[in-house]
């Protein structure tokens, strides 16, 4: 008897005790090189904890969650906490935005915190820490293969991550992309970061390929290329070591930057430019085919003006065909089969033009020339294509005064049926329209509102029924935030702490909805009970405890994308058998 009357008060108290949900921050101003700590108290056993989006921070440790309840002379106290350690991204005030929690029905905020960040600030080193310093063990280089090129010379800009074999690196993230002013550029896909060996500074480094880019300069002079600055998690080791005589390594943190580079431009030389050169550096190959030389009357060929080889295909446009006036030409169309490594462009471009004779006869399509900067000899070449004879069968001839008229820059066509009439016929509407009111339609919409007024009174009372259906109302909830959150947790794969913040709430929301339980009876012998009661498999039991029980312990320990991705297939095939059995 005395028990329950201790959970009747628990649950009064509960009913009508003040909530309470603030965020609580270690200080309020702080070093750019300093770490935040940040937490969320409750006096409530909230549901659907959603954190702020921390705009300006970086998450290094979080989020941690710690539940207390004490019964002190007959009054009882409850504390649940989320907690966070944040490192600033920029200098300046932050704010931190508000968190949300459900409880009741009801939505609860934090109000937003003001940071302000300083300059990073000069911190004493403990003896007993990390005797080696990340700064003269990591180094992030930008590799460019030519330093003097000509406008429109490609060149390669290679990014690397140098560290020494003294230091462990957990994880990076760009604070500044470079920035590629006056160039033509073009990122190469890195599919796999591998790890690899090779000397810098004298000394046997580690290193990975973040980033590869090819540039095209398109002006002459000084030209820079911003750098590529990154923020760096490193592992140092200490002089401590543990009950096993391993050395104890320490959490670091390092921001490098590739610098800025300068690139200085050559022009193009003026001495031997053709007249027609519009910017084709390379070595290329000119052609210019029809698709037929002998038409009869109404039909059309197709003349074909390509460019293929090894240069800067997509900066530079094909000559245009000059056509006798009796000829018709459309405007091209422009095709592009070009590929981009790391050497530099190579393929294929083509310009394809229909063209149409007007008159019966022989035509001439002159010769067309393409010219290029040769960069293996230093000097322009000119590639000229053959003269193109059309031979046009039949059709109407082409007299004097048609030729004087084409050759004004008009084509007359024979005064064949070029136009003909769509309707002769015409439908005469009366001017005068008849009156709105006393019509149809004016009764109609009178009447419209009494027809609707009770389909808006089903309406009401339907959805009254379904507000009034707390119970109900909450387990839809849960559903939809158990799908969310699995969607969610697909998105931030590649994040891994996000990740399994994701999917831990959506394993959560999923036995709420299934099972009708709260965030305070979901221990692991009550959620073994309730599924095997509503005959669930013990396998996939265990197999779903197991799983919930990895991803707090998964956000912290080093994991691949492939134990990341195993994790998620796992746990929706889980769910799916889950689903299916209760």
């Amino acid at each position: 008897m005395k028990r329950y009357l201790i959970l009747f008060l628990l649950c009064f108290q509960g009913l009508f005790a003040q909530v309470q949900f603030e965020a609580r921050v270690s200080k309020t101003t702080l070093g750019l090189n300093e770490r935040l700590r940040i937490d969320f108290l409750m006096n409530i056993d909230g549901d659907n904890f959603v954190p702020p989006s921390f705009d300006g921070f970086r998450i290094i440790a979080g989020p941690s969650q710690q539940v207390s309840q004490s019964w002190i002379n007959g009054k009882t106290s409850f504390e649940k906490s989320y907690s966070y350690f944040l490192l600033p991204a920029q200098k300046g005030i932050l704010t931190i935005r508000q968190a949300v929690i459900e409880f009741n029905g009801q939505i609860y905020k934090t109000q937003p915190i003001k940071i302000n960040v300083t300059a990073a600030t000069e911190q004493p080193r403990d003896p007993n820490d990390s005797q080696i310093s990340a700064d003269d063990n990591l180094y992030l280089v930008a590799d460019i293969t030519n330093t003097n090129p000509y406008i429109n010379q490609p060149i390669t800009v290679v990014y690397k991550l140098y560290f020494s074999y003294n230091i462990g690196i957990s994880n990076w993230k760009e604070l500044s992309k470079p920035k590629y002013n006056d160039f033509w550029s073009q990122n190469i896909e890195i599919k796999n970061l591998v790890t690899e060996e090779g000397m810098f500074k004298g000394e046997k480094y580690r290193y990975v390929v973040l980033k590869k880019v090819i540039l095209y300069p398109q002006k002459s002079g000084k030209l820079t290329i911003e750098p590529l600055a990154m923020d760096i998690d490193v592992q140092l080791p200490t002089n401590r070591r543990d009950y096993y005589g391993r050395v104890i390594v320490a959490d670091g943190n390092k921001r490098v930057s590739a610098g800025a580079k300068t690139i200085n431009v050559k022009a193009l030389p003026e001495a031997g430019k053709p007249i027609d050169f519009t910017g084709a550096v390379g070595k290329f190959d000119f052609k210019a085919i029809p698709s037929k030389t002998t038409l009869k009357n109404g039909e059309s060929l197709d003349l074909v003006l390509s460019v293929a080889g090894t240069g800067n295909l997509k900066l530079f446009t094909l000559p245009k065909p000059e056509v006798p006036n009796a000829l018709e030409m459309y405007d091209a169309v422009h095709t592009e089969k070009v590929n981009t490594p790391l050497s530099g462009m190579n393929g294929k471009i083509s310009d394809s033009y229909t063209i149409v004779p007007q008159y019966k006869g022989d035509y001439i399509i002159k010769p067309m020339h393409f010219s290029y900067f040769d960069l293996g000899t230093g000097t322009y070449k000119t590639i000229s294509s053959s003269e193109i004879k059309i031979n046009v069968l039949d059709g109407p001839t082409q007299t004097a005064e048609t030729h004087e008229t084409a050759s004004a820059g008009k084509n007359k066509i024979e005064p064949t049926e070029q136009f003909r009439y769509i309707d002769l016929r015409t439908e005469l509407v009366s001017s005068k329209e008849p009156a709105f009111f006393g019509s149809n339609k004016f009764y109609s919409l009178l009447l419209l509102p009494f027809l609707l007024l009770p389909i808006i009174v089903l309406f009401k009372k339907k959805k009254e029924a379904i507000d009034s259906d707390v119970f109900g109302n909450r387990i839809k909830m849960n559903n939809r935030l158990a799908k969310k959150y699995l969607s969610e947790a697909k998105k931030q794969i590649n994040n891994k702490e996000l990740f399994y913040v994701a999917l831990e709430k959506a394993m959560h929301n999923f036995l709420k909805a299934k099972l009708h339980i709260e965030t305070s009876e979901m221990s692991k012998d009550n959620i073994q009970d309730l599924l095997l009661s509503r005959k669930a498999s013990p396998e996939a039991v265990s197999s779903f405890i197991a799983l919930t029980e990895n991803c707090e312990i998964a956000r912290y320990a080093p994991s691949s994308s492939a134990t990341i991705q195993h994790d998620f297939d796992k746990a929706v095939t889980i769910i799916s058998e889950l689903e299916k059995q209760i």
